[in-house]
């Protein structure tokens, strides 16, 4: 009798084992494709990112374009979260805490004192749901979400999150962000952390690059990168983008190089406007970004040093990170633009994606 005892009570112990598991990495982990014209895009559902892009240089050769890795597991093993939707509050919090209507809420650091990409599990770091897949549509869409529990990462409320990419024309595609308070007010701020090489994931490094950034004012940072709440004119500086020039041109002024956030002119308005636009003489791509956000985060991968696709070296300014999104640490300044979102009145980040060639 004891025996048995014995064993019931270990069956019980595994079913509460099991049921601890993080629900979000029970869901199954896919591979999906969109195609339209000479656009091919991969994309995963963990941490609804994409995987690959490929598309046409100027001499018709397909090659992708999105750094990134032939397996699942090398997303998971990044430091970086390649491709992945980023939240629910990127890219970074000053000491890890924000005040919220009166009440103090601490978040696990995992940048030093602070926390970056929202936690050291953030939404680039679970399995969403696949809630649309039409691969063979006229407008090939897929579409992921995820359920944000109240307490994730730290953060108040539940939060129903959806990230959509849809291939619109023959080179163009879209990602929309939306996310939605259940029960309580909560910081967010969601983007897209692809990492981009126009001449071609493994062709080396993008200081060749050009890039124009529609961007007349920036976000000053201190020495860990959170901004210190002033916003000052690009004029005479090494960020200073509002004509096309190289990547690589003035980046020896800054020892540690570009992740920067700009803020975009015209950010009054919640219309669609131009960001930035990349071009790369050699394969004659060009990535023209337009968004509804404030704000754009360049990022030229200061730090990349891992293997990649095809057992390619991704080496320091291997990739560009060209990231709309809300200002950074805006829960900690009053003087920026909230990104606090209320039950009843959902978020919304709108990306586009248009590529030609020269």
């Amino acid at each position: 009798m004891a025996r048995f005892a014995a064993l019931f009570w270990f069956s019980i112990l595994v079913v509460l084992q099991c049921a601890s598991i993080d629900s979000a990495m029970a869901e199954e982990i896919g591979m999906y494709e969109l195609k339209k014209g000479n656009l091919s895009m991969k994309l995963t559902n963990y941490g609804a990112r994409i995987v690959s892009l490929v598309l046409p240089d100027k001499n018709g050769k397909r090659e992708d374009v999105a750094l990134g890795f032939d397996t699942i597991q090398g997303f998971m093993n990044a430091s970086s979260p390649f491709g992945a939707t980023v939240g629910r509050f990127a890219p970074r919090i000053a000491k890890a805490q924000f005040t919220l209507n009166g009440i103090v809420y601490k978040l696990p650091a995992n940048s030093g004192n602070n926390t970056i990409h929202g936690g050291p599990k953030g939404f680039s770091q679970v399995v969403w749901k696949v809630k649309k897949y039409r691969p063979d549509a006229a407008i090939p869409r897929i579409d992921f979400a995820y359920h944000s529990f109240d307490g994730e990462q730290g953060f108040p409320g539940d939060l129903l999150v959806r990230t959509s990419y849809t291939l619109l024309g023959d080179n163009q595609f879209c990602i929309t962000m939306k996310a939605e308070a259940l029960n309580k007010a909560t910081p967010v701020n969601l983007f897209n952390h692809a990492f981009w090489n126009l001449g071609g994931h493994n062709s080396g490094d993008i200081l060749s690059e050009k890039i124009q950034i529609f961007a007349s004012h920036y976000l000053p940072t201190d020495s860990t990168l959170i901004p210190t709440g002033e916003i000052v004119t690009v004029k005479g500086t090494p960020y200073d983008f509002l004509t096309a020039r190289t990547v690589g041109s003035r980046i020896n002024e800054l020892p540690k190089g570009y992740d920067t956030n700009y803020v975009l002119d015209g950010s009054g308005s919640s219309r669609l406007k131009k960001a930035a636009i990349v071009q790369d003489e050699r394969s004659g791509r060009v990535m023209e970004i337009l968004t509804d956000q404030l704000g754009v985060q360049l990022f030229t991968g200061n730090n990349l040093n891992v293997k990649g696709k095809g057992g390619f070296m991704y080496k320091r300014h291997g990739g560009l990170c060209v990231v709309t999104e809300g200002f950074p640490d805006s829960v900690n300044h009053p003087n920026f633009p909230s990104q606090i979102v209320i039950p009843g009145k959902p978020y919304k980040h709108i990306m586009l994606f248009k590529f030609s060639t020269l």
